[in-house]
C-alpha cells in the first residue's frame, strides 16, 4: 500500500531575479518588479511530500518528526531570514526563482530520504503562485 505523507513549513527570504550578463533594460523587461536592485521578500510556504510503502511495523511511510527535523536543518536554517542571492551559496550563480528554489530544496533533501521513497517539493511564493518538483526522470 503506497501513501503520501506531507510536512508543511515556511521561511521568509529576500531575493532579486537578475542575470548579470544581461543589460539592466533586459533584466527589467523580463523580470519586472522582481528585478528590484534593493531586493524584495516573500513569506514562502513549503510542503514536502514523501510517497512510499506503508511500513507494517511502524505504520509510517516516514517518521514525520524525522522529516520535520530534516526540513528545519536543511531548509529553514539555510534560507529563513536570508537574502537568497547574497547569503545562500546555491544561489550565488543561480537565479532564485521559485522554480530554482524548489529544485534546490529537493536536491538538499533527497540524500536524506530513503531511495525507495518518492520526494515532491511544493513551494508557494505567494498564495497564488506556486511550483512543484518531483525530481528528475
Amino acid at each position: 500500500m503506497r501513501l503520501t505523507v506531507s510536512r508543511k513549513a515556511h521561511f521568509n527570504a529576500a531575493h532579486r531575479l537578475h542575470r548579470k550578463e544581461w543589460s539592466d533594460e533586459k533584466n527589467q523587461l523580463i523580470f519586472g518588479k522582481c528585478n528590484n536592485p534593493n531586493f524584495h521578500g516573500h513569506n514562502y510556504e513549503l510542503i514536502v511530500q514523501v510517497t512510499g510503502e506503508l511500513d507494517q511495523e511502524t505504520g509510517f511511510v516516514m517518521d514525520l518528526k524525522e522529516l520535520s527535523d530534516l526540513i528545519k536543518s536543511e531548509v529553514e536554517e539555510r534560507f529563513d531570514h536570508k537574502n537568497l542571492n547574497l547569503d545562500v551559496p546555491e544561489f550565488f550563480e543561480l537565479i532564485p526563482t521559485a522554480e530554482n528554489i524548489a529544485v534546490v530544496i529537493w536536491q538538499l533533501l533527497r540524500p536524506f530520504i530513503p531511495s525507495d521513497k518518492e520526494l515532491e517539493i511544493i513551494l508557494y511564493e505567494t498564495a497564488r503562485n506556486f511550483v512543484s518538483f518531483k525530481g528528475e526522470n
